[in-house]
């Protein structure tokens, strides 16, 4: 969601600031913009992807400007709502939302501003050319109209006249990075890896000064702060598509080398330590009674397959809860619950609040499991495992998901051992097979050209259908989640069991039914199930184990995976929900890596 690059640098900015908008498209935008210093201050905006805005800035030539993607929230897609904001010799660029937006926008009214856009970041424009009056360093003005501000925001500000960009967060993700030639702000390592790998990660209500020779930073109290220097491990490489068609078919085949890295610390271990999770992970887990797990998305997804897990496993109660639902109904509190955050970006608002109204109802232990080391999720917990994914591109996650669920089921064992139910034998099968997870999903990865054929046969389809029992139900609710998301096809899906609930008067030639069908003590039910949709003409699609007994007939497709991986079954199976998803959407020509409406990084509520 919402992307900002900025820079102040010797040299020519304006590579550097298309480049980093190129990088950003990933997290989902509608409109793109820049704003430089050359020497007059110059806007220019465009509706659509950010190869327009670059045709336009074709010769242009500055060494400080401010560029942002925009992914609608206040007002439609359109140039006048696209950033930058502009106000007397200002520009300002925002993520976020600024909630009392409304009451500064009457006051700006009254007091002569003409507003242009239909966006709450305009008030942040006009609030700051009115604060210059009385406080006419440009530094010094962002902290006071900071602290007017409800809501969440990262924010660069450039004004002519000024070669040096301030910029301020809270509760919206913004980094430095320090270069040779100069100094620059993104809202993702990934912009800047173009200029630089040496990044700083600001903390909430930091501002900060970026010049050609040096930055400065204070706290949300206003005092002069130093932040830790970090050396990005991501290299530029990590972010090009290479010999991939779509950043999504790259990171499908991307999740064994994710899995292998994610693993790595359990390699050569002959035992689970708690520690994996952190240094205070003994203390913190030695006593937990049940496990809340908070969640968006796929994320979510990943969360509910983990229940079963964590209850069969650890023996211990296990709740999931989206996390745009959980703050904002009564729930009843424990002490000694685990409350797990599951985040790619560890940047996700809902999730984010969801773990710090968890800690104010007296609930301090907290895990965040992320794919990004320095999120805002990640330093809000105590503790931490990070999935080692790498960068994730296209919108609709596949490796992330892979990756979580390696380490949900690394924590299910941990707290299984942890609460003595754990047996040697028994942790040294889970330890062998995760070291193998990489190869079996390899395995899979092959099956690529026979899910394509499949997609063929339906992609012209309106509606699906995904079916699964037991810790596959989530998998077929991710399988159903990545059709929609990229080929538009409607999707649903439902436990198996629950067909001759409702579900089955929709079934008929028209209406494809994929279901994931591993060889486990619920095999024989599901089959019955199948054989439900077969007596009313309903198309089957059927991903088996390669020792399930399900037979391929008239209507009734089946294709087997290499192997049956017992508790580790559902990593194996969404791989093949994923292919199936992207070769329909490559048949039916939609936009893969950036789909309609939906953003990567979803930052708002």
């Amino acid at each position: 969601m919402c992307g900002i690059v900025a820079a102040v640098a010797g040299g020519n900015i304006v590579p550097a600031l298309i480049e980093g908008l190129k990088k950003l498209e990933y997290r989902g935008y509608d409109s793109a913009g820049l704003a430089l210093l050359s020497p007059a201050l110059t806007r220019l905006r465009s509706v659509g992807r950010v190869a327009e805005l670059a045709t336009q800035a074709e010769g242009m030539v500055a060494q400080c400007g401010i560029a942002h993607t925009r992914w609608a929230t206040h007002g439609v897609p359109s140039e006048r709502n696209a950033h930058p904001h502009v106000s007397t010799g200002l520009a300002v660029v925002h993520n976020g939302i600024i909630e009392n937006y409304a009451e500064i926008k009457q006051e700006l009214g009254a007091a002569g501003y003409i507003f242009s856009s239909d966006t709450d970041t305009e008030v942040i424009a006009h609030l700051l050319c009115e604060t210059l009056k009385s406080v006419p360093d440009l530094f010094e003005a962002v902290r006071h109209v900071s602290a007017r501000l409800v809501g969440a925001y990262a924010i660069a500000v450039l004004q002519e006249g000024d070669e040096r960009v301030v910029v301020t967060r809270y509760g919206a993700p913004l980094l430095l990075g320090l270069g040779t030639d100069g100094n620059y702000a993104a809202s993702d390592a990934s912009a800047l890896l173009q200029v630089t790998r040496r990044m700083i990660y600001l903390e909430e209500g930091d501002v900060a000064e970026l010049r050609c020779d040096g930055i400065r930073i204070v706290g949300a109290d206003g005092t002069a702060v130093e932040r830790p220097v970090h050396e990005s491990s991501l290299s530029a490489d990590a972010v090009e598509l290479g010999e991939y068609r779509h950043y999504m078919q790259k990171e499908i085949f991307e999740q064994p080398q994710a899995l292998a890295a994610t693993l790595e610390m359990i390699g050569g271990a002959h035992e689970l330590s708690p520690n994996l999770f952190g240094v205070s992970a003994p203390e913190l887990l030695a006593d937990v009674q049940s496990v809340l797990i908070i969640a968006c998305g796929t994320s979510y997804h990943a969360g509910l397959v983990a229940r079963y897990w964590i209850e069969q496993i650890a023996g211990l109660p296990c709740t999931v809860e989206v996390a745009s639902e959980y703050r904002y109904r009564v729930s009843v509190p424990h002490p000694q619950q685990l409350v797990v955050a599951i985040s790619q970006s560890g940047e996700t608002a809902d999730t984010l609040a969801s773990i710090r109204h968890a800690k104010s109802l007296g609930m301090g232990r907290t895990l965040a499991i992320c794919n990004v080391p320095e999120s805002a999720i990640v330093r809000e917990c105590a503790l931490r495992f990070l999935t080692r994914a790498g960068p994730e591109i296209g919108v609709a996650s596949t490796k992330a998901f892979t990756t979580q669920l390696a380490t949900l089921f690394l924590l299910a064992a941990t707290l299984a051992k942890q609460a003595g139910r754990l047996t040697a034998e028994r942790e040294a099968e889970y330890l062998t097979a995760l070291r193998h997870l990489p190869v079996a999903v390899q395995k899979v990865l092959t099956l690529e050209p026979e899910i394509a054929a499949w997609a063929g046969l339906f992609a012209d389809k309106r509606h699906a259908l995904f079916l699964g029992r037991g810790p596959h139900y989530p998998i077929a609710l991710e399988g159903a989640l990545k059709l929609k998301e990229i080929s538009y096809i409607h999707a649903e899906a439902y436990p198996a069991g629950e067909l001759k609930h409702g579900p089955l008067a929709l079934v008929d030639k028209d209406m494809p039914v994929i279901s994931v069908a591993p060889n486990d003590s619920l095999l024989e039910k599901l089959k019955s199930n199948l054989k439900e949709v077969a007596a009313r003409g309903g198309e089957l699609y059927v991903f088996a184990d390669a020792d399930s007994a399900v037979e391929a007939e008239p209507g009734v497709h089946v294709l087997r995976l290499p192997e049956h991986y017992g508790a580790l079954s559902p990593v194996l199976h969404v791989v093949p929900l994923q292919l199936l998803a992207y070769h329909a959407a490559l048949v039916k020509g939609t936009d893969v890596d950036k789909p309609r409406n939906l953003a990567k990084s979803v930052t708002v509520e």
